[in-house]
């Protein structure tokens, strides 16, 4: 289904308030998706991947408060299948090599490259952003990967060794009843989610901000359950067996790690993995959690800011 009142003319004369709809070339055809310019910095360019799969650059909006104050130019993006862009109906096209070449395309649709663009990744997008530098890292100025460990056998391994044992034993037992069950759509399953997890791990405040919360009334399953598997509490789908922490050492832009002492992704290991980067630095959120953008907000916004400045004002 397509957005179609999103509709763009593709006149550079025509100013439509930012929004384009990037045609995006698959071995399935062309499908259209969403992206929306704010700001004007022929020098600072960030371009938001989200989480997900299957979510929408929505509760990325916290950047509206921050960004134009920063100067920077930036980039809201919904990848395809997201609630903005078109949604295929067609498994085959969520595969992380066709997410990859997607974002390449939007890349060179909006003219973006080595003297100004800023990566950023946060979750799922986190992993994205991390296999776009693996292949085109001659594009970025810099790279940001926010609250996404490299490793999701190792993101298994926290969740089954450090956040399942320090949940309600009961209530984790109810949890993985309905995924046994595949009863995941069960109104209970949320209710219990929220409580226990979302509450102490996704978003660690009393009541979520709107673009939270409409960003989970717009995500599209049929995305991200084949990638990113029906249960919550871990990922067993085609995402399972994700593993670069080897070849961080073959990323050598500037790069910032984020992490957040109450997230679903080890802090830890998001510390390591900043210095295993080539030019790596680490941004440790002391009160956040999965979306420390929000809930430890001052401390990211600030070392997010300062880090793509001092990159930005650095000789090349």
């Amino acid at each position: 289904m397509t957005q179609a009142y999103l509709d763009y003319s593709g006149r550079d004369d025509v100013l439509t308030g930012g929004v384009r709809m990037i045609p995006i070339q698959t071995a399935k055809g062309e499908f259209r998706v969403w992206t929306k310019r704010i700001g004007n910095n022929p020098r600072i360019k960030v371009l938001l991947l989200h989480g997900g799969p299957g979510c929408t650059h929505e509760y990325l909006e916290a950047f509206d408060s921050y960004f134009p104050a920063a100067g920077f130019e930036y980039y809201y993006y919904d990848q395809l299948g997201s609630y903005y862009s078109d949604q295929p109906d067609d498994p085959d096209l969520w595969e992380l090599p066709r997410f990859v070449e997607e974002v390449e395309q939007v890349r060179q649709a909006l003219g973006l490259g080595a003297d100004n663009l800023y990566l950023y990744g946060q979750s799922w997008g986190g992993i994205l952003a991390i296999e776009y530098a693996l292949k085109y890292q001659q594009h970025l100025a810099g790279l940001i990967i926010s609250n996404m460990m490299a490793s999701i056998p190792a993101y298994n391994d926290y969740a089954n060794t450090v956040l399942m044992p320090a949940m309600d034993q009961d209530v984790l037992a109810e949890i993985k009843g309905y995924e046994e069950n595949g009863d995941t759509e069960n109104p209970r399953y949320l209710e219990l989610l929220i409580e226990h997890h979302y509450n102490e791990h996704v978003l660690r405040i009393p009541d979520w901000p709107e673009p939270v919360s409409r960003m989970f009334a717009h995500l599209n399953p049929a995305v991200y359950v084949p990638m990113q598997g029906p249960s919550e509490l871990g990922a067993s789908g085609k995402l399972e067996h994700w593993d670069r922490t080897s070849d961080l050492p073959d990323i050598t832009v500037p790069a910032l790690v984020i992490g957040a002492r109450h997230d679903t992704m080890d802090p830890k290991h998001l510390e390591w993995m900043a210095g295993q980067l080539g030019n790596g630095r680490y941004l440790y959120c002391p009160d956040g959690s999965h979306l420390a953008q929000y809930d430890d907000q001052q401390v990211y916004m600030t070392g997010l800011i300062e880090f793509i400045d001092e990159v930005a004002a650095a000789p090349r």
